[in-house]
């Protein structure tokens, strides 16, 4: 077993190896596009600053107190509103995946409600909760709860019904098949799950800033910068910044999942493979 885990890691290195460099070398073929477009002229500056003007404003934004500030407002609303995410969607997920009555009477309901943008419920939730962190964990979680939801149940579908079937023999009860069997089974799903409702979440918590502008955060610099004369620069440093903490934030859910379900990413990898 850990011969197999050590080579599915070994393989899993060795894949990721081209994908970084493809990958910076789109980085760098964009960086470079932008800059040249820019320069020429081919776009108006006040529309497209050059690239590295942009970098470097972001770069100067790291030691502004007050975007950090901002920064952080962003990023308390996200963790509080994927915690209350997680912490709904997981046992309302086992408990739609393991009694099918109740999944039955609120099928309609979870797929009413499903659809509908989160974006679309900011001034009805501003309204109820007013201008603050509230509104927008609200809705973060709101936009976070479905696909840790939906992979939960999925998950607790494709637990091992063997495994199952054992410890019933053995005389275990349900609450000891779910601890023990289903819900060992479902981590790797509610993980990807997980790393699905922070980017969402994120994308949200902006978002939300931005259209309500109201508060402190990103989004909300985002949108000043917006109203400025000549605010192009910094509204796309703020982007830049978006970027990079959704690119970090990924990063980091990635990571713990190859750390904590290390064959997942082998049978990802021999699936592709065949």
């Amino acid at each position: 077993m850990r011969q197999r885990q050590r080579r599915q890691e070994r393989q899993q290195e060795r894949r990721q190896g081209p994908e970084l460099v493809l990958g910076a070398l789109g980085v760098l073929l964009a960086f470079g596009v932008c800059e040249a477009v820019s320069r020429a002229g081919i776009v108006r500056r006040s529309y497209l600053p050059p690239a590295s003007e942009v970098l470097f404003r972001a770069a100067e934004l790291a030691g502004d107190r007050a975007f950090l500030e901002g920064v952080g407002a962003t990023l308390r609303a996200w963790v509080l509103g994927l915690g209350l995410a997680i912490a709904l969607a997981v046992p309302l997920g086992l408990l739609l995946g393991s009694v099918p009555v109740v999944d039955a009477a609120v099928r309609a309901i979870v797929e009413f409600l499903r659809p509908l943008p989160s974006v679309a419920l900011i001034p009805l939730v501003s309204l109820l909760l007013g201008s603050g962190t509230e509104t927008k964990v609200a809705l973060v979680t709101y936009a976070s709860l479905w696909p840790i939801l939906f992979n939960t149940v999925y998950g607790l579908g494709e637990t091992d019904p063997l495994a199952k079937d054992t410890l019933r023999a053995f005389g275990f009860g349900r609450l000891a098949v779910l601890l023990r069997v289903e819900l060992p089974g479902t981590a790797p799903f509610i993980a990807a799950g997980i790393r699905i409702s922070a980017s969402v979440a994120l994308i949200l918590a902006v978002a939300t800033e931005i259209l309500s502008g109201f508060g402190e955060g990103l989004g909300i610099f985002i949108a000043r910068s917006g109203l400025a004369t000549d605010g192009t620069r910094d509204v796309l440093a703020g982007v830049v910044w978006a970027g990079v903490l959704g690119l970090v934030i990924n990063g980091a859910l990635v990571w713990g999942e190859h750390r904590l379900f290390p064959w997942t990413a082998g049978e990802r990898g021999a699936g592709v493979g065949t």
